[in-house]
């Protein structure tokens, strides 16, 4: 009996279940005629016609499918069909997580039958596989955000769609105040009406970003087509937002999910998860089974626990196989969860939300939802970021019990009464309501937008939240007294495409002489988790780590690994070909429990962002071994993250006055430092301190008055 299901998912771009042959072209056109049938299996297939008329004759859309409904991949290619790339133009769409628009445009490109980059292709931070003949383009929405800083105008696209609208991350709700003033320029431009008028929101009460668009000095643009896709029932804030734009509903998952509850709250989510687990894969038919969990730690658990329990079965029921996937988990265990299941065996994948929207997993037919996710948010007055573990909201409820309806009928066992489903928020609270705003702000008056309180959100953020990001940033001396860009720190930092105060560490260590250490320290705290450490092992994964480590702290440690890298692949290359160093390197990092996925995504960021350094005309030089410039650079840079040991042994944040600990990982939790600066404030179990070098008490006074002064 194998388990699990050949079937291939629109989101992913690797067909799977096709049979091998030796005659390529035989197999090409069984595989041409496999990627037909399913696109026209989709729901979303027999809406076409309609759709394309609806685009035609609507200059807003939104476009409601749930789940399966195959819009994210169809929709794009219909348009290419139907004419709206003439002229040279391009149909752009953006996702919120840069693991979609590759993928999705990697499966896109398979069904065009092109060549990844030409035809279709997807731009990401620090990724760009397009070229001049791409048509297609998929990219995150925070890089369609920075293409604005360069063409206001988004003059290249005919269409632009904004894709999973319904998670509101910060970029997409950016972009949609943005998109609505690029409509009504780029109209304005076709009637003749721009000439004289700098303001495209004149006449328009609700505009404020004003001075975005400078005048058009003759020049005409066709009229941007602005599509909103969500998977969320409840379009009404989109089409109320948007002018009363029209809503089209396209049927969702292929195939009907069965949803049951407990009868009763349960107590311990986690016991509640294995016993359903077990249940399922004794007295269920074939299928895989996605359980949701929140976070690394409760995987890791409930993996453990699995293989223990299995032993107490008979033999012929032990045929579980269990694969995680959570986001620091290295790229090539991720993409285990997508091969085939064994035969005779029930795969069982343990995930975080990254499989709610980002992937989809072929074979998927039961799915168990605690109903519980890990979500950031961030307390302006405090400068704090809190990871807590809180209830999904009804519109993730419903996207992961869509999980088991992709390729037949599924069911979701939801571990939670459904007068409990009623209680839900309606959708998960907009990120910009609960994050740090300074990079986004940064963005806006880099755009023009000469007033940030009063920009066309879609749901404003707190005032408070806006005033604390403006004072970060002039503190950081992006700003000038009139909230305009300084020149040339407030420029250059715009450019870089980056967090605000990596941006400013970056223009700082020009003239600390340590632009080489400081590209490598940013581009390693970019990505996510450079070090792994298996629960099962421990204790060899603090040995390894302690090869790298630096009595100086975290940024130093993250040199070390990065610099040993490139020394392993430079005495391999004698030896290796330059195609063998990915291979080489995935090895070196296992042994060293680095995780490769992130460490490959720090070597390209910092070949990116040193690109853009040498762009600037930014002063490259190395520190060496010397290392005290650099620790001086990074307080001049990280001011506003110092924490002072207390007498007790705790740390005091001198930002916001409160108590904080060195957290575990840092390879200063056990040392008694006077003076320490932070990458980032977090609170799990405790308010924590992450990524911490030491530096000098005095140094602070010396190189940011303009805050220590002031504290004073």
């Amino acid at each position: 009996m194998a388990q699990g299901g050949t079937g291939t998912s629109s989101h992913s771009p690797q067909l799977n279940g096709f049979s091998s042959s030796n005659n390529p072209k035989a197999n090409s056109f069984a595989r041409r005629q496999k990627i037909s049938q399913q696109r026209r299996s989709l729901p979303i297939a027999s809406v076409e016609r309609r759709l394309v008329e609806e685009v035609k004759n609507n200059d807003t859309l939104i476009v409601v499918g749930e789940t399966g409904s195959g819009k994210t991949t169809q929709l794009p290619q219909f348009l290419f069909d139907a004419g709206f790339c003439r002229d040279g133009k391009t149909i752009g769409i953006t996702q919120p997580r840069r693991v979609a628009a590759v993928t999705v445009a990697g499966r896109v490109a398979e069904e065009c039958g092109v060549e990844l980059g030409q035809k279709v292709g997807y731009s990401i931070r620090f990724d760009d596989m397009t070229t001049g003949s791409t048509r297609i383009k998929y990219m995150t929405d925070g890089l369609l955000l920075r293409e604005a800083l360069l063409d206001p105008y988004l003059s290249r696209y005919s269409v632009l769609i904004i894709d999973e609208a319904h998670e509101r991350t910060v970029p997409t709700d950016v972009l949609l105040g943005l998109l609505k003033d690029v409509q009504k320029t780029r109209l304005r431009s076709i009637n003749g009406r721009e000439s004289k008028n700098k303001n495209p929101n004149s006449n328009n009460e609700e505009g404020a970003q004003s001075s975005i668009f400078k005048p058009f000095q003759g020049r005409k643009l066709p009229p941007l087509k602005l599509i909103i896709m969500s998977a969320s029932l409840d379009a009404r804030i989109f089409s109320e937002y948007l002018g009363g734009a029209k809503a089209v509903h396209v049927q969702g998952r292929q195939y009907p999910v069965e949803i049951l509850y407990t009868a009763h709250p349960q107590s311990d989510y986690l016991e509640s998860v294995l016993v359903t687990i077990f249940q399922v894969h004794l007295n269920e038919g074939p299928g895989d089974i996605l359980v949701f969990l929140t976070g690394q730690e409760e995987i890791e658990s409930v993996e453990r626990t699995v293989h223990e329990q299995l032993r107490q079965l008979p033999e012929g029921k032990r045929n579980i196989v269990t694969y995680p996937i959570f986001s620091s988990l290295p790229s090539e265990q991720q993409m285990r969860v997508f091969a085939p299941t064994p035969a005779g065996f029930r795969k069982v994948i343990l995930a975080t939300n990254i499989a709610e929207t980002s992937v989809t997993i072929p074979g998927i037919k039961y799915v168990i939802d605690p109903g519980f996710v890990k979500a950031r948010s961030y307390d302006p007055n405090k400068g704090m970021e809190s990871l807590i573990v809180i209830p999904t909201s009804k519109a993730q409820a419903l996207q992961r019990s869509g999980r088991a309806g992709r390729e037949a009928p599924g069911k979701c066992f939801r571990l939670y009464p459904e007068s409990e489903f009623e209680k839900l928020e309606d959708s998960t609270k907009p990120e910009i309501k609960r994050c740090n705003l300074s990079n986004v702000i940064l963005q806006l008056i880099a755009l023009g937008v000469d007033d940030v309180p009063g920009f066309d959100f879609i749901e404003k953020p707190s005032r408070i939240a806006i005033v604390k990001s403006l004072e970060q940033l002039f503190l950081l001396g992006a700003l000038t007294d009139e909230c305009k860009l300084s020149n040339p720190v407030g420029h250059q930092m715009a450019r870089l495409p980056l967090d605000p105060i990596y941006s400013k560490a970056i223009v700082q260590a020009s003239s600390f002489n340590c632009l080489e250490e400081m590209l490598i320290t940013v581009a390693m705290l970019s990505a996510e988790s450079i070090f792994y450490s298996p629960r099962e092992k421990s204790e060899e994964a603090k040995t390894a780590m302690k090869c790298f480590a630096s009595p100086e702290g975290d940024h130093v440690t993250l040199i070390n690994v990065f610099r040993a890298a490139d020394e392993f692949l430079e005495k391999r290359k004698t030896v290796t070909s330059k195609d063998k160093d990915d291979k080489i390197l995935r090895k070196w990092c296992k042994e060293n429990f680095i995780n490769s996925r992130s460490l490959r995504h720090a070597r390209d960021t910092y070949r990116q962002i040193r690109g853009h350094a040498e762009q600037m005309g930014l002063h490259f030089a190395s520190c060496g071994d010397d290392l005290l410039q650099f620790r001086r650079c990074l307080a001049a840079s990280f001011f506003l993250n110092a924490a002072l040991r207390q007498p007790e042994g705790a740390y005091r944040a001198l930002a916001s006055g409160q108590a904080v600990r060195i957290h575990p990982s840092s390879v200063l939790n056990q040392t008694k430092a006077d003076c320490v600066i932070f990458n980032e404030l977090v609170q799990t179990s405790q308010k924590y301190i992450r990524s911490v070098s030491i530096i000098d008490y005095l140094w602070l006074t010396e190189l940011a008055p303009q805050f220590y002064a002031m504290a004073k």
